[in-house]
């Protein structure tokens, strides 16, 4: 672990110098005290901007229009909402995008173009753009509603996903903060529900774009609740320089360190969200070892992370490992069943592709505790990757059998 990098106490979205934030309730959540769920984040300097959006070919507008605002390079600020998803609802869905960037880029004083939107929730409802309309002007963005932020994106969240961290560099301090939201329908590619990332560092837009799908692919990109991606998935990373210096570039001395603590904070703000899968107790980690490359160590490590199997084992305290195994076998990457070894928190399952025996008493209360590992080791090669997933439990499916009810 580096030990430039460091997490900043109650960091946040605004924790980096020239960012602000705000929130306030509009009405498409029911209300209760200190509830959110129309939101705001500005930056006060230009930035360059990157983003990942769900592959999914059902999309919502917010996302169409956020990508392309991103695609010209000078996004300095996002709206969003949540509570309604602003997806398949046809051409008003558009419409009604376009019209929240438009009055959140006049309450800001910036260009349309200027604006992200992001919107989570129910599927196939219309933006109610009275309550909009009436509420944005409402907001009073500052370096203090980082947190109010965080819980304007909130759906069926337990609690808000907030962190910052911070290093020094050539005598100044750089820090990056974000704000995440999701705790079902979770299977990100190449996203997660919601997360907004912002930085102070100065960073060329290609480096910065590079650095994020990095970071995306290592974090947000392994882990699963639930096995199902969103119509709404965004990461979006802005970058203002206010912290001063030269621009981080992809040859730059500090792209390494930059790139760490992005990735630090995305994996916070990525292993956050399977803590918080909807009825989950349990997380479980599955470290992939040895496989040929790293890609092939991600596709095992996210086949066994994302198994219902697998999850509903981790849930009973069930050693039962051949389920991890006909994960692995099954997951695309290259395995030799006579090299590949097992662990549970470290006891030895199998190995050289053979039962070895185990007190199963002890394993199963190993189980019990509230973070499990499975480790794999394929000898077949140096790729690693690790991934995250949770327990699929009953109140998984009592809560998602009466979600719109």
């Amino acid at each position: 672990m580096n030990q430039q990098i460091s997490f900043l106490d109650k960091g946040t979205i605004t924790s980096p110098k020239g960012f602000q934030a705000g929130a306030t309730f509009a009405g498409m959540k029911t209300f209760a005290q200190d509830k959110y769920d129309l939101g705001l984040v500005y930056s006060t300097q230009p930035c360059t901007c990157a983003g990942t959006f769900s592959q999914n070919l059902v999309r919502s507008y917010s996302i169409r229009i956020t990508e392309e605002n991103v695609r010209k390079g000078n996004l300095r600020a996002v709206v969003a909402n949540s509570g309604i998803a602003n997806a398949v609802v046809g051409e008003p869905g558009r419409k009604d995008a376009l019209e929240m960037a438009r009055l959140a880029a006049r309450v800001l004083g910036l260009a349309e173009d200027q604006m992200g939107v992001l919107s989570t929730g129910l599927i196939g409802v219309e933006l109610p753009m009275a309550l909009i309309r009436a509420s944005l002007p409402k907001i009073a963005v500052s370096s203090t509603g980082g947190g109010q932020f965080a819980r304007s994106i909130m759906t069926t969240d337990t609690f808000p996903k907030e962190a910052a961290v911070a290093y020094s560099d050539g005598g100044r301090t750089v820090t990056l903060g974000g704000v995440a939201k999701g705790s079902g329908m979770i299977h990100p590619n190449m996203a997660t529900m919601l997360s907004v990332l912002a930085t102070d560092a100065p960073v060329e837009q290609g480096f910065l774009r590079q650095a994020l799908k990095s970071a995306v692919d290592r974090s947000f990109n392994m882990i699963s609740v639930d096995g199902d991606t969103s119509t709404n998935d965004t990461v979006l990373l802005l970058a203002n320089g206010a912290a001063g210096g030269p621009a981080v570039t992809a040859s730059s001395p500090e792209a390494s360190l930059f790139q760490e603590a992005l990735d630090k904070l995305c994996m916070y703000l990525a292993t956050s969200i399977v803590r918080d899968g909807e009825g989950a107790s349990k997380v479980f980690v599955v470290r992939v070892e040895g496989a040929s490359n790293e890609a092939e160590a991600r596709l095992a490590a996210r086949t066994i992370s994302s198994s219902s199997l697998v999850k509903t084992a981790v849930h009973g305290n069930d050693p039962n490992w051949g389920r991890i195994i006909a994960a692995l076998g099954r997951s695309g990457a290259m395995v030799r069943e006579e090299s590949v070894s097992l662990y549970i928190n470290e006891v030895c399952i199998m190995e050289g592709g053979l039962p070895v025996p185990y007190f199963k008493d002890a394993v199963i209360q190993q189980m019990r505790m509230p973070e499990v590992t499975f480790r794999v080791d394929l000898n077949l090669g140096e790729g690693a990757a690790t991934a995250w997933g949770c327990n699929l439990s009953e109140a998984y499916v009592t809560f998602n059998s009466a979600y719109t009810t």
